[in-house]
């Protein structure tokens, strides 16, 4: 994993972390796959949240690629 590009993902989640902590929950980076997807786990009440996905994507997914353009996607995954 480019260690720059974790850095500007993390940057991204890291803006996240206090919305999703105001509501018991939060996210971590998992990986970035060979073809610029990052995996996410979403930790506390994000896992059985109804509009995680939603939070996936209109939240977590665009800061992401705001802050790196280069990522494609972002899925959230089980550890």
């Amino acid at each position: 994993m480019d260690p720059h590009l974790k850095e500007k993902v993390e940057e991204a989640l890291e803006s996240l972390r206090p919305y999703l902590m105001a509501d018991g929950g939060s996210v971590r980076l998992v990986g970035i796959t060979p073809d610029m997807v990052v995996e996410v786990e979403l930790l506390g009440a994000c896992e059985t949240c109804p509009m995680s996905t939603m939070t996936l994507r209109a939240g977590i997914e665009q800061a992401v690629r705001h802050h790196a353009p280069e990522i494609t996607r972002v899925e959230a995954v089980r550890s």
